[in-house]
């Protein structure tokens, strides 16, 4: 609930800087901070399905601010808890819509062609082959990859930064870490990570909850040593 009045107090001190205007251009830091923020949680709004009304939102607090059209904290209570609950219920239908998407996108996957799927769930298919050594949980490993949602959204590439990643398996979401272990070293694998084995029904990012990810992945080095070590 806090959270909720939080978001709404944001965006509306935002919207009413910005005076609603389309050509709206911040002249002070605290303005293209205050830009900033309305443009985050606006985001973050449209990311969860958020219905709002910018304009009332704003409206609300302009009136509030000339002590017209008081209400009640009862009143105002009441309409916040509402909304929260109608706010709950929306993101429980969304991510019951995503996974079942999931699920009906994995099962398609699996019939094709060089597609293998794990006890866990997990469906990897190999795409070029390493030279036999393959990491074990307690490794680092160095990668590059790119992610992608089953529409085909990328949402991190490690390839378009032109930088690969280094981390330690056990410090990865389950799909991650299981899917590289079965990877030898120089290895592409494709990885289809059911959502209960990446980012459960949580969002992250872009990726919305209850989503089936998609990884192509190359492993470069296991146990990469530190740049400038002998």
């Amino acid at each position: 609930m806090k959270k909720v009045i939080f978001t709404i107090a944001l965006i509306a001190f935002t919207l009413s800087a910005a005076a609603q205007t389309t050509g709206y251009k911040p002249k002070t830091f605290n303005d293209s901070a205050s830009y900033a923020i309305g443009k985050d949680m606006y985001r973050a709004w449209n990311q969860q399905g958020i219905g709002i009304d910018v304009e009332a939102v704003a409206n609300a607090l302009l009136n509030s601010k000339a002590g017209e059209e008081a209400w009640s904290d009862s009143l105002m209570q009441n309409l916040l808890m509402r909304f929260q609950q109608a706010v709950e219920e929306r993101q429980r239908a969304r991510v019951q819509e995503n996974i079942k998407k999931g699920e009906e996108f994995l099962a398609k996957n699996k019939l094709n062609k060089g597609v293998k799927t794990t006890e866990s769930g997990l469906q990897y298919k190999l795409v070029s082959s390493g030279n036999g050594k393959h990491p074990a949980a307690t490794d680092v490993v160095k990668v590059h990859y790119t992610g992608k949602l089953i529409d085909g959204t990328t949402f991190d590439s490690s390839v378009e930064r032109g930088e690969p990643i280094t981390f330690p398996l056990q410090q990865v979401i389950p799909g991650w870490s299981e899917g590289v272990q079965l990877m030898d070293e120089g290895s592409t694998y494709m990885l289809y990570i059911p959502h209960n084995l990446a980012y459960g029904e949580q969002q992250a990012g872009i990726i919305p909850p209850g989503s089936v990810i998609i990884f192509e992945v190359q492993l470069l080095e296991i146990n990469p040593k530190e740049e400038g070590a002998e």
